[in-house]
């Protein structure tokens, strides 16, 4: 039976088992907005940028 010559790094597993993922994408709705968002990302919602239904930027703020 074949068995490797050398151990083979961390990394160098992670990066073969990085194409196990989900085909469709996640979608959380906020409880907020009601807006379907990206888990764990900031998102746009009228004029107001929201990541974990808190307001992180407003654009009428920076204009």
């Amino acid at each position: 039976m074949a068995h490797p010559k050398r151990r083979q790094s961390k990394t160098r597993r992670d990066k073969r088992r990085t194409h196990y993922k989900a085909e469709v994408p996640t979608v959380a709705i906020c409880n907020v907005t009601g807006e379907a968002h990206l888990w764990h990302r900031a998102y746009w919602h009228e004029g107001k940028l929201y990541y974990k239904g808190k307001v992180v930027l407003d654009k009428q703020a920076n204009a």
